[in-house]
């Protein structure tokens, strides 16, 4: 999040109030920043627009990483650095390789994946969140609308429209 940012943030009782909620603020045309709730509300990322996460993707291409990362360094290490024949098999005997090539392509996806996660999310370790209601975490939903996205809009219009579409309380939020 940048510096000197301004939100206005709309605090909703009801999960289903805050989809209804999302929805009409969206079809009025504006953009919404985020919307924060204590537990998953089902039907709430399609409300918001998201697309499908590409992350199971990724996930692929680490896991195949790990898969042909460990069927190399088998083959090396038995075949050509260190050449062993083990009960009469060649050295690219694959059976004896699938326990340590299933477990390199478990680390080496779930390692990238929670890499990935974190890069794409923009969770650096020395960055700390912001919260825009501290009850986001307990029982409350927000909806955090930023004001330099939404230009054509004033404050006021702003505030009453969450007003009407069903928020509790209506806040001002600036980050610094």
């Amino acid at each position: 999040m940048e510096a000197n940012k301004n939100y206005i943030v709309g605090v909703f009782e009801d999960e289903d109030v805050l989809l209804d909620a999302v929805t009409t603020v969206r079809n009025s045309g504006v953009k919404i920043h985020e919307v924060y709730s204590p537990f998953p509300v089902h039907g709430l990322e399609t409300a918001l627009g998201y697309k499908r996460s590409r992350l199971p993707i990724a996930a692929f291409f680490f896991g195949l990483t790990g898969t042909t990362l460990a069927l190399t360094m088998q083959i090396w290490m038995l075949g050509f650095d260190w050449p062993m024949i083990i009960g009469g098999k060649n050295f690219v005997s694959l059976p004896p390789f699938i326990p340590v090539t299933f477990e390199l392509t478990v680390l080496l996806a779930a390692l990238g994946m929670v890499a990935t996660f974190m890069i794409v999310s923009d969770m650096k370790p020395y960055k700390w969140p912001q919260q825009f209601d501290v009850r986001s975490t307990d029982d409350k939903h927000v909806m955090a609308i930023d004001l330099a996205t939404n230009s054509g809009k004033t404050t006021d219009d702003l505030s009453s429209l969450l007003k009407k579409v069903g928020a509790s309380e209506v806040n001002l939020k600036s980050f610094e």
